[in-house]
């Protein structure tokens, strides 16, 4: 099984933007975490990160014919990008949303997830073990 994990603008700055909200982990820590754990589990593991909407466009539709499912936070374009919404939708490959932040305790805009319309499970406010939850929903039964 292989799994495309996407990560949207300024994941890249964790561990330096706002921590109360994200923690403290870096996004080199991320990275290393995913990949253990899928190390452990046989499940073989692409990572990206993304600043740009495009970007995050091509990854989804290079994934069609090339993963089995796909884990993204969006960041920000949670609330903004049908583009990205409807690219996993003309993939049609099982997506889960993670969100560090408990998303829905937070301001009202943050309250809007177009990709949720596309995806099979939604994780927030697990930190970044919700990645690893995503993952093993995923993988279960496969």
């Amino acid at each position: 099984m292989k799994i495309l994990v996407i990560n949207g603008p300024n994941l890249n700055m964790l561990g330096i933007r706002e921590p109360d909200h994200y923690g403290k982990e870096t996004y080199a820590d991320l990275v290393a975490k995913i990949q253990k754990h899928c190390e452990a589990a046989g499940v073989e593991v692409e990572v990206l990160q993304s600043n740009h909407e495009g970007a995050l466009v091509d990854a989804i539709q290079g994934a069609y014919g090339n993963a089995d499912g796909i884990v993204i936070n969006p960041g920000a374009y949670t609330h903004t990008s049908i583009a990205i919404l409807d690219a996993v939708k003309a993939v049609n490959i099982p997506t889960v949303e993670v969100h560090i932040s408990k998303v829905e305790e937070r301001e009202d805009f943050r309250q809007i997830s177009y990709i949720r319309l596309a995806c099979v499970k939604t994780v927030t406010g697990h930190g970044t073990d919700g990645y690893l939850e995503a993952i093993d929903f995923l993988t279960e039964g496969k």
